[in-house]
This record gives structure tokens, sequence and C-alpha cells, in this order.
């Protein structure tokens, strides 16, 4: 990437000394954030910071306070457009004891406790082992606990209809504690200052053979439908009530669109596939183009599910 592209650090020396201090070798400067996004797109962050236990991420979080330096927390980077120019700041990704999981089951109920960073993959397959009902909902769902749930996600059943109890730190109060938190459609009363570190989840239990293969149905539908082995960030607008996203860019003839490496998929025409070195700035474009012709030929305004963040530059 050029100098050209990338904005000025926030960091001075005594901050990467001080980040030094309380991260060791889990932070790194200028490192390029592509390689961390399902698009395989974006510029580089200040400040990359593997923070492996809570105690660990308290301390950033007292930096982050004292410094009244921004900061930004990527899971698994599945539903996201990070700009060109990067991320200014800190760019908190979870690790080490954040990705624990456990499970316990009794005659009526399976309860899962995991780690923010946990694997939805991962989380699903063990519930599923053990006969949670409504696990096929989250299934196939390319993120992390933390993430999934500040963006409620799911099909017929969501996240919150799971949740139990929530854990966060933020830098006023750095410590994990409990919080209440209301759910809707792809988005929550999670506090933007907030960052999860660990969830409760609970399910009805049920028959684990056939729990098991409603599971797998869905997954082998999604995989059939869905271009999950090209570089997108899965379903790009939410769906408009009573709608679909996809339908209506389908029906303005979208699928196969392109701006330069982005691609409108012809598989699934609400996502958007990164073909040949898209930018950041080549997404971007092609969602306002997508945007712009269905509220144009059909009066719908679609509202993004992906989240845009970071510095986005003209080159």
């Amino acid at each position: 990437m050029s100098a050209t592209v990338q904005s000025r650090s926030l960091l001075t020396e005594a901050d990467k000394a001080e980040l030094q201090k309380i991260c060791g070798e889990a932070v790194r400067f200028d490192e390029p954030l592509a390689a961390y996004t399902s698009w395989k797109i974006g510029g580089p962050a200040d400040a990359w910071i593997s923070a492996e236990s809570e105690s660990q991420l308290a301390g950033v979080m007292r930096f982050c306070l004292r410094r009244k330096m921004p900061w930004f927390a990527l899971g698994s980077g599945s539903n996201l457009l990070i700009g060109d120019g990067g991320i200014r700041g800190l760019v908190l990704r979870l690790a080490g004891d954040f990705t624990e999981i456990a499970l316990r089951d009794d005659a009526t109920h399976v309860t899962v406790q995991a780690g923010a960073s946990a694997s939805m993959a991962l989380v699903t397959a063990k519930a599923a082992s053990l006969g949670a009902i409504g696990i096929g909902s989250l299934a196939g769902i390319p993120g992390t606990v933390g993430g999934s749930l500040r963006m409620n996600a799911g099909t017929d059943f969501e996240m919150g209809d799971f949740v139990r109890e929530v854990w966060v730190q933020s830098p006023s109060k750095p410590e994990p504690h409990a919080v209440s938190i209301q759910y809707f459609y792809r988005h929550t009363t999670l506090a933007r200052d907030a960052i999860v570190s660990r969830v409760s989840l609970a399910f009805e239990r049920g028959d684990p053979k056939t729990v098991r293969e409603e599971m797998q149905s869905r997954l082998v539908r999604r995989k059939a439908t869905q271009p999950i082995a090209l570089p997108n960030a899965g379903s790009c607008f939410r769906n408009p009530e009573g709608d679909k996203a996809a339908r209506l860019i389908e029906a303005v003839g979208a699928k196969g669109w392109r701006e330069g490496g982005a691609e409108v998929s012809p598989l699934h025409a609400n996502f958007i596939n990164n073909v040949n070195g898209a930018s950041a700035k080549d997404v971007a474009m092609l969602l306002a183009r997508v945007r712009r012709e269905v509220y144009d030929r059909l009066g719908v305004e679609l509202q993004l599910e992906v989240h845009l963040v970071g510095v986005f530059t003209d080159e």
C-alpha cells in the first residue's frame, strides 16, 4: 500500500512503548488488515492487538481511556468493509481465553458459555450434538460469538432469542461486567464503547439426532445458494420488511455488475464477491450503485447490513 493512502498514525512513540509494555508481542504496528477480513480488503491499523485475557484487555481499555484513543474490535471480519486507508487508533482481536467454549446439559436445557471470539461454527456444532433446539437458525454464520451478538445474527430465530447473560468491558469500566441488552433486527442496544468478552446462551433440549440432521440440511442449502467459496462479507443489505433484498437486486438486473475487482454475485444477488483484487473503493462504489438503482426503479431504499469502517480514499 502506498504511503499516500495511509493516514498519519495517531500513536506517538511513547504510546507504542506503553502498548508493548501492556501487550508484549501481541501488539503490531501499521499492520495490514486485509488478511483478517472475509472480503480480503483493508488498509493498515495503527496498532493491531491480539488480547489473550480479560486482564490484558482491561489494561488496553485503561490505556484508551487515559489517551482518549479510538479503538475498534475486529472479530472474524465477516461483516465489514475496511477502508483502503486503514483504521486509526487500535484494532483489537480477542484470542486465547476469549475463544473458549463450555457446554452443560440436563434433561430439559443445553447451556453454552462462550468467549466473544469463539467460532459460531464450533458453537453451533457442539450445541447441536447435545440436541439444542433452534441452533440451526445460527448455523452457517461465518463469524464469532461477539460479532453475532452485536448484530443479532440468525434466520428464523436470532441470537438474542437464546442469550441469557452478556459480559462486556469498556474504557470507562474495564473489568468484565454483566449488562442488559435489547435485541432488534440486525442490531442491539449494546453500547458502542463496550466490547463483549463472554456470552451465556440457553436452548431447550431435544433429540440430538434430529437437531443435527436439521442443521446439516440448512448448511447444505446454504452451500448450494450462496457463493461461500469466494471472498465476500455475506449479505450486504438488510431485508426490507416483507421482502428480500436479493430479490430486489436481481429484479433490477444487477447480478454480475462489476466495479474494478468487485462483482455482484451471479449466484446470490445480495452478495458482492472480491473476484480480482478488489479495493474498498470498488466495493463501496458497487454498493452505492446497487442501492441507487433499486431505489430509482423500485422505490425501495435498501439499508446496509455490512459495516463500513476506517478511512476510505479515492485511490
